[in-house]
């Protein structure tokens, strides 16, 4: 045999041969990741990522411009309380919710870890609200109550609210569990389930903002108190609106995420109306839903969005993230 010359190369291991006539997986553009052979990256959806502004969205967009124009008031509607301004201030204040999900511009893509960081957040900021929730309505003000709703306590109204509120989820869960054919953008099974379950309680604690609004709107001092408490409640939903874009990001483009925002709090506009009109109906039901909403919100953020933070970092990054959230939302 031929001895081994120290110039000739080494032979290749056996199995290399059958890997180097492997073809080159080339990559089309136009096709998904995952049919190019591609990682994914983890903690982001496949369709997260280089998805632009579509042409629904746009025409949604379009369409939020079209409806606040029309309903500006003019200069002697502003004068004094009226439907039309009660409506003008709450739908500015659902549209400032979509505000939040500006930095995703920026910060497009999550780890597993931002991730959780994002889900303690969002979780500190629902733990927030929830405390907001139910201080507003134990000290609420019923000058213009109904005399009969003077049986219960406003503590005792919020009490059952909440507990209701509480029971409501659970039952919401099991639906859920029941339907893993759910599926929200990318995102299929219990991702789905969770955010699903975000958007709707989310939506429920917009309905009982509207119901305030147009209860203060028609309160004692009226148009002053009105105007000031819609304000308030804008910069309170550009926070909420980062911790709806912090949950379901994953699944959605930038656009639509900001439009999604938008959606859980439209029902402000839509109850302040009707509770302005009708506000001696309406008054000794504030405390009740602003009980249940709190109650909700609180069963969230602790059985699902801190649970799942704890999962993908540690308590103390958790707790952390938890405590920044809940001191941005009480100091707004």
């Amino acid at each position: 045999t031929e001895a081994a010359s120290p110039w000739r190369p080494a032979a290749a291991p056996a199995g290399m041969g059958e890997q180097a006539k492997q073809p080159v997986v080339q990559c089309d553009p136009s096709k998904p990741a995952a049919a190019n052979g591609e990682s994914k990256q983890q903690g982001v959806a496949p369709g997260a990522r280089g998805r632009g502004f579509d042409r629904l969205g746009w025409l949604l967009v379009a369409l939020l411009a079209l409806i606040t124009w029309l309903v500006v008031p003019d200069r002697e509607q502003m004068q004094h309380a009226n439907a039309q301004q009660v409506f003008f201030f709450s739908w500015l204040t659902a549209l400032s919710t979509g505000c939040g999900v500006l930095p995703f511009f920026f910060f497009p893509t999550f780890n597993d870890w931002w991730l959780g960081v994002c889900n303690a957040f969002a979780g500190g900021m629902m733990l927030a609200a929830s405390w907001s929730l139910f201080v507003e309505g134990v000290v609420f003000d019923e000058d213009v109550a109904h005399p009969a709703s003077g049986a219960l306590t406003p503590l005792t109204r919020v009490a059952l609210g909440a507990v209701a509120g509480a029971l409501f989820i659970v039952v919401t869960q099991r639906f859920l569990h029941n339907h893993e054919e759910l599926q929200f953008g990318d995102l299929r099974g219990a991702s789905a389930h969770k955010i699903l379950l975000f958007i709707f309680v989310m939506t429920l604690h917009s309905v009982s903002e509207g119901v305030s609004i147009g209860v203060s709107f028609g309160g004692k001092r009226g148009l002053q108190l009105g105007q000031f408490i819609s304000m308030s409640l804008a910069v309170h939903n550009v926070p909420e609106g980062l911790a709806v874009g912090l949950v379901i990001k994953g699944g959605q483009s930038v656009l639509r995420t900001g439009l999604w925002a938008v959606l859980t709090s439209i029902p402000q506009p839509i109850m302040a109306v009707p509770a302005f009109m009708f506000v001696e109906t309406f008054t000794p039901l504030l405390p009740v839903g602003l009980g249940f909403a709190g109650g909700a919100m609180l069963w969230v953020a602790v059985f699902e969005l801190l649970q799942e933070a704890l999962e993908k970092c540690s308590l103390r990054v958790t707790g952390a993230s938890c405590a920044a959230a809940c001191a941005l939302m009480l100091s707004a």
